[in-house]
């Protein structure tokens, strides 16, 4: 099977560090199996999204020498795809107007039964309705990871209110539309993938591979976050983001390899990118300062 490894950021600020080592991780990864590596701009919530932060995504990516192998996907414009998949969810989905408040006493966590007090001709959202059943895989670099979905998740969000599809189930549809046999991603989407796997065996489609790569931390313990106000990477300026982005990645070669373009440095790391020395480092990440 062709190797087919993707990078699907969101437009809701430039890329900063953290998201940085989940795209030359995931980059890495494609071209140590001579695969393809593809972008996917994951814009299906305006109401985050700031403008220009796609293109300015694009151009860094670029710039540190990593543009896609294939047209730019973009789910803004997939909602034909999602309605046609949707429908083929049948009685596994329903209507709910249960709100954040209604769902306090259970955590959040929906069980079956809506208990909504919301006026009744408030527009629905639709989950999907779960069981009592543990889904699990075996993550490339993890190891293995199960949850129980009506226990530790319950029934969950596929169509939001307002209409639009939720990440859980666009991201499904979009792997398996781009034929990708491999996710590369941080370990912060770990215990989403249950749900994801749950959405493909009910689509008919098949479940690639995963590989969750370790976070990036600041100083005090917190992953870095746009959210948060973690610092851009300098896309005028990549290669000292670069190469320490290639050293939290197990390569600490980086820093001493006589490259002058992220080209260069990137061609080097490839073959030096190695599943087996990350798993042993795993532990060991030292947190990034982002003030550095």
């Amino acid at each position: 099977m062709n190797y087919r490894g993707r990078f699907a950021p969101s437009p809701t600020g430039p890329l900063h560090f953290g998201s940085l080592v989940a795209a030359v991780g995931s980059w890495l990864r494609a071209r140590s199996q001579r695969g393809a590596w593809l972008i996917r701009m994951e814009d299906l919530d305006p109401q985050r999204e700031v403008p220009g932060a796609a293109d300015d995504i694009l151009a860094t990516l670029v710039a540190f020498g990593m543009p896609s192998d294939e047209p730019v996907v973009w789910q803004s414009r997939r909602s034909q795809a999602y309605a046609a998949s949707f429908a083929q969810l049948g009685e596994h989905v329903f209507p709910c107007r249960c709100s954040r408040s209604d769902l306090a006493a259970s955590n959040g966590v929906h069980r079956g039964a809506c208990v909504a007090t919301a006026d009744p001709a408030r527009a629905p959202a639709w989950r999907l309705r779960v069981d009592d059943r543990s889904v699990g895989f075996d993550d490339l670099l993890q190891g293995g990871f199960a949850q129980n979905l009506l226990r530790d998740v319950g029934d969950f969000v596929v169509r939001r209110v307002e209409g639009g599809y939720a990440y859980q189930f666009a991201v499904v549809v979009d792997d398996a539309e781009a034929g990708i046999t491999e996710i590369v991603r941080g370990a912060d989407l770990l215990d989403s993938t249950p749900r994801q796997i749950r959405l493909q065996q009910l689509l008919g489609l098949p479940t690639p591979r995963y590989l969750h790569l370790p976070l990036v931390l600041d100083r005090t313990g917190a992953k870095l976050s746009k959210s948060e106000g973690a610092p851009p990477v300098d896309r005028h300026d990549p290669m000292p983001a670069l190469r320490a982005a290639l050293a939290f990645l197990g390569l600490p070669n980086a820093a001493r390899v006589a490259a002058t373009s992220p080209d260069a440095l990137l061609a080097h790391a490839v073959p030096h990118f190695d599943i087996d020395a990350l798993r042993k480092k795993l532990d060991g990440f030292p947190a990034f300062d982002c003030n550095a």
